[in-house]
């Protein structure tokens, strides 16, 4: 046993990273369409295989032959947009741009921004740039560059309001823009139920690396899409909590502390901000 160890053990490791690279596809690539192309394509290559060998199909086996070199290509351009969402993801950066003062603060005025809305049941779609640059996505829309605050996002999203039917993009912790529109996900999701604002937060993380927050307009209820997975009907308590574990790096006890209590406070919003932003 020991001297088969000894020969074999590179085949061992060999055959544990090519385990996890199957599984890591499989995690890419399921519940998309490529998916079912690629389950498609696996028959036909398993099953005309079969018949080669069992039957001694000289032809088919030379078309399989041929066609193996050519099936490389047709993948890379079949699931171009999972290969360009997995490297995109890769190399992009999970922080913010800005100082952790700024960033606490930011994180403060849009959480209270965002259950404000819910409370008043106003639906809202953010989008928030990390590393990889939302501006294909922003030129869909009216460019602004302002500061975040709660009354311009009212503004925007109020029933009324000629913008409030697309997405905001926030970009270092300003307004890049309003009025977005984003890719809808294409993929075959279980609940039904989701609305275009939903569909969309899923479709825009799945090609970049930003966080997306959605408010619904008929339940108030405020969800958060990351990498393509929805998180939805979260609590005050669970929204600023999520954005805090997205936002805010690991820290000393103290300034973990700190970070709770200003993330995790029962009010939603500063005592001077306790009336209504706009009008009923």
């Amino acid at each position: 046993m020991l001297t088969f160890v000894r020969e074999h053990w590179p085949d061992g490791i060999e055959i544990l990273i090519l385990a996890i690279g199957v599984y890591q596809i499989y995690r890419a690539f399921r519940a998309t369409r490529g998916a079912q192309i690629l389950v498609g394509l696996g028959v036909i290559l398993v099953a005309f295989t079969l018949l080669s060998q069992l039957f001694k199909f000289e032809v088919i086996g030379w078309i399989i032959t041929r066609a193996a070199a050519l099936l490389a290509f047709a993948l890379v351009v079949i699931f171009q947009p999972e290969l360009r969402n997995a490297l995109a993801r890769l190399g992009g950066s999970r922080l913010f741009s800005f100082s952790s003062t700024r960033k606490l603060a930011f994180l403060e005025r849009f959480a209270d921004t965002v259950i404000v809305l819910s409370k008043k049941r106003i639906g809202a779609l953010f989008a928030i740039q990390r590393g990889i640059s939302l501006k294909p996505h922003l030129e869909t829309g009216v460019v602004l560059d302002a500061q975040f605050t709660p009354e311009l996002s009212m503004s925007v999203f109020w029933p009324k309001s000629p913008l409030h039917d697309g997405g905001m993009i926030i970009a270092d912790d300003r307004v890049a823009g309003a009025g977005c529109v984003f890719p809808v996900s294409q993929r075959e999701l279980r609940d039904r139920s989701l609305g275009l604002r939903h569909r969309a937060a899923i479709g825009l993380t799945e090609e970049s690396d930003a966080v997306v927050v959605v408010v619904s307009e008929e339940t108030g209820s405020i969800s958060i899409c990351i990498d393509g997975a929805l998180q939805r009907n979260l609590s005050e308590k669970q929204f600023r909590e999520t954005l805090a574990k997205i936002f805010i790096p690991t820290t000393a006890p103290s300034d973990e502390t700190e970070t709770d209590e200003k993330l995790g406070r029962e009010d939603p919003v500063a005592p001077a901000r306790d009336r209504d932003l706009v009008s009923d």
